[in-house]
């Protein structure tokens, strides 16, 4: 038996939440972990039409690529709200995972199938995500304990880096101390001045992690007193865009948008010369303006971009092409459901039901 769980951790290796926006409620958002997952479907966005949908070919588990609910919910009553799609989904026992920005900066995730299939060659990352909010813990060991120490850290949650475990840093030097009346020194007497090797050690972790990685810490050290910080910090962040060459000109690239993402696009500036450099962002990507500028691109491919977002890029000299939002998700979402499909006997395919709510 396929259970939730299960699915969950293929989500995982395809595209780590670690690596998703902090503010983007990804992975399991209803549901048991435990629970059979022997009828699962794909969707874009979970709308009426695809809770109608779910409920009537009795899914157990629906993979979607937008979130249901975005914000903090503090009531569950039935109606035409995600609130009410939710409820509607738990009273059934349907699961829901969710990958978005997750799968967006995932290698071939939705930015690389943005940019695949519109054809850009030589691609680079730009515009870094900030995930949750992290810190890096530091502590100081006789070297000897420094495995034990690391592993119980990385149990409790330290040093995950997207698909890596107990990933650690550790530099060795010398330790000194004075131990005072009371004290039971694990190294030296009482009284005396003494010197150990020791080895510094450094493990990222989630904030909400810090207390049980702590607590792991201190339980596993020798030292009757053992010395660790915490440090708030930022880093390891993944790229929700691409940028590469795109083999012809300005309006060779409009029309291959519109034939690929649909003919309700915008269009804001214009570039000359027969090799382009592209930039693309799934979804919203107004705020990579400036990073895809930065970037070097000439163009850049993106949904919701407002007057003045497009007058800002006009400015920077950056062209802008707008398909809309779910356009620019589509090839993506594509890629979610043959993931997912090539990982279990059946999966159904509900992403035609489109999300966009302008079509």
């Amino acid at each position: 038996m396929t259970t939730v769980a299960e699915i969950q951790n293929v989500l995982e290796r395809l595209a780590p939440s670690s690596k998703a926006a902090g503010w983007d409620p990804v992975g399991l958002q209803i549901g048991d972990p435990d629970a059979s997952a022997s009828r699962i479907a794909v969707c874009h966005e979970v709308t009426g039409a695809i809770v109608d949908r779910v409920l009537d070919d009795e899914i157990d588990l629906l993979v979607s690529y937008h979130p249901l609910l975005f914000r903090p919910t503090v009531r569950l009553v039935a109606g035409p709200s995600a609130a009410g799609r939710a409820l509607a989904l738990a009273g059934s026992g349907v699961s829901l995972l969710v990958a978005h920005t997750a799968f967006d900066v995932a290698t071939g995730g939705t930015a690389d199938a943005l940019a695949d299939a519109l054809g850009l060659a030589e691609l680079a990352p730009f515009g870094p995500l900030s995930g949750d909010e992290a810190v890096s813990i530091v502590t100081f060991a006789p070297v000897g304990a420094a495995p034990h120490i690391i592993d119980a850290m990385a149990v409790a949650g330290a040093g995950e880096i997207g698909r890596y475990s107990h990933c650690a840093f550790e530099n060795e030097g010398t330790g000194t101390f004075r131990s005072g009346p009371g004290a039971s020194p694990l190294i030296g007497e009482v009284g005396e001045q003494s010197s150990v090797s020791e080895v510094r050690i450094e493990m990222t972790a989630s904030a909400s992690s810090v207390d049980r990685v702590v607590t792991a810490l201190v339980s596993a050290h020798p030292y009757e007193e053992p010395v660790f910080g915490v440090h708030e910090r930022k880093g390891d962040m993944s790229f929700l865009g691409r940028v590469g060459t795109f083999a012809g000109s300005f309006q060779d690239l409009v029309g291959t948008v519109r034939t690929v993402l649909g003919d309700s696009t915008r269009v804001s500036g214009s570039s000359l010369g027969d090799t382009l450099q592209v930039g693309v962002v799934p979804g919203s990507g107004a705020s990579a303006i400036a990073a895809a500028a930065g970037a070097g691109a000439d163009v850049l491919v993106t949904g919701d971009v407002k007057h003045h977002e497009a007058r800002a890029a006009a400015e920077l000299g950056l062209a802008v092409i707008d398909p809309g939002h779910a356009a620019t998700e589509r090839p993506g979402v594509a890629r979610l459901y043959a993931a997912v499909a090539g990982e279990v006997d059946t999966a159904i395919d509900l992403t035609a039901i489109d999300a966009d709510p302008w079509a």
